[in-house]
């Protein structure tokens, strides 16, 4: 992990403008001791408030994440230089499962990450399993403010305990030079990307990935990337291969290059292209078909499939991915982050997005804008009008249950409105009768 200006997190605990969070106003570092950025995910909010005062005093910066998701949604966001993660969440557990469990994931996204877990008295088994599983040290509740921060600057001092080696990430541990990139979401589709990416990432394979625009193949062919033998030599290099210099700048290219449309290209440019592929790049592919692919790109770009789900394979991840978009949103735009309401979240989640992951953005930055209570509900989505959800039936074919969608959005509305019907109906963009009889027709 890298040292460097923690121009940062006076009260407010975010990350220095530097990183992808900040909203684009630059600190005045003179001002400012230089030290670590830090999160620290625990979630009782004394714990934050009085390391938050601790932290800053000793010279860095602390932001918090008060459950393993916000944590995954901010180190999405930004880089950090050191962790500090408490292993329990839920009130009443004790067992670290949870927090194991969190630290297993973080390490697996970034082998170099620097954590030190918070453990209770006699816990000391589950810093033992902590340790094997990647974290640099821990700490014993009740633990002493200054003995802590010197244990989390140790830690971020040197490097982890068992670096990653050539053999297992295509490097050896130390300072990484970029930023991990990671995939958000916790349904199985995800997770089994998120599994295969770490499985052919670090060898020099090509990649293809493929599934629908907007669905996040960017991010995917960043992951890949992020976890190759030459993150942190490169930045990769992007390339259109629209574009007309496009096979010249192929030709010149090394290390990981993403190639974007090469499915576009006549089959006669397409073997041009395989042919400047020299065993010196690692071509990373976005394509739309494989199939379009003549055998010798193919052979060469296509050695193994990613497949990028859309969201109507992962609507378990929906609210989640909207929860981060709108932290995202209000930090680059300077306001304080609005909460879903329970009706807002039913409607987003059976929504249809034909525009995947990069039209949820959209519609959360849109609601951010115009959310003025501290909460976004169904009038602010500009949802209003019924999509039909696409789902694969028993033979595999898409199925539309306009019905399911509809009902659903309607019983959000409602609920959103305490069952006010002309309030309902009106945030839905229908008349009162319109909506009594949708009520009627699906026994609402």
């Amino acid at each position: 992990m890298i040292k460097r200006d923690s121009s940062i997190a006076r009260s407010t605990g975010r990350p220095s403008p530097d990183t992808v969070s900040g909203n684009g106003q630059q600190g005045d570092a003179s001002s400012e001791k230089t030290g670590f950025a830090i999160l620290l995910i625990d979630d009782r909010p004394e714990v934050a408030t009085a390391m938050e005062i601790a932290f800053r005093m000793a010279g860095h910066g602390l932001t918090v994440a008060h459950d393993p998701e916000e944590a995954f949604s901010q180190l999405a966001r930004s880089r950090f230089d050191g962790i500090v993660l408490d292993l329990n969440f839920t009130p009443g557990k004790s067992d670290g499962e949870e927090g194991l469990a969190c630290l297993e994931r973080i390490i697996a996204d970034d082998p170099a990450a620097c954590v030190v877990v918070l453990t209770a008295h006699g816990g000391m088994r589950m810093a033992v399993a902590a340790m094997q599983a990647g974290a640099r040290d821990f700490a014993v509740k009740p633990w002493n403010n200054a003995d802590l921060i010197a244990k989390v600057e140790a830690a971020v001092a040197r490097e982890p305990i068992a670096a990653p080696t050539t053999e297992s990430t295509g490097r050896a541990g130390g300072e990484r030079h970029t930023r991990p990139a990671r995939i958000l979401g916790e349904s199985a589709a995800i997770e089994n990307l998120r599994q295969l990416i770490r499985r052919v990432a670090p060898t020099m394979a090509g990649v293809a990935i493929t599934g629908p625009s907007g669905a996040g193949r960017m991010v995917a062919a960043r992951a890949v990337h992020a976890a190759s033998a030459d993150a942190d030599n490169n930045t990769p290099l992007l390339i259109d291969l629209r574009e007309g210099d496009a096979i010249k700048r192929v030709a010149e290219a090394e290390g990981s290059v993403i190639l974007r449309y090469p499915d576009r290209l006549d089959d006669l440019t397409q073997d041009r292209l395989a042919a400047q592929l020299t065993e010196r790049i690692r071509p990373i592919a976005i394509t739309d078909r494989i199939d379009a692919l003549t055998p010798a790109l193919r052979r060469r770009i296509a050695t193994i499939e990613l497949p990028v789900p859309s969201l109507s394979q992962r609507r378990d991840d929906v609210c989640l991915l909207a929860r981060h978009f709108i932290t995202d949103a209000a930090e680059r735009f300077g306001r304080p982050a609005p909460r879903l309401t329970d009706a807002a979240e039913t409607v987003l989640r059976e929504a249809d997005w034909p525009d995947e992951v990069r039209g949820l953005a959209a519609t959360m930055e849109r609601a951010v804008l115009l959310s003025d209570d501290g909460m976004i509900d169904t009038g602010a989505l500009s949802l209003s009008t019924p999509a039909a959800a696409a789902s694969p039936d028993e033979s595999g074919s898409a199925t539309y249950d306009l019905d399911r969608t509809e009902k659903a959005m309607i019983a959000a509305a409602l609920t959103e409105h305490h069952h006010n019907v002309s309030h309902a109906a009106k945030a839905l963009g229908l008349s009162r009768g319109a909506l009594y009889r949708r009520m009627e027709r699906h026994g609402l």
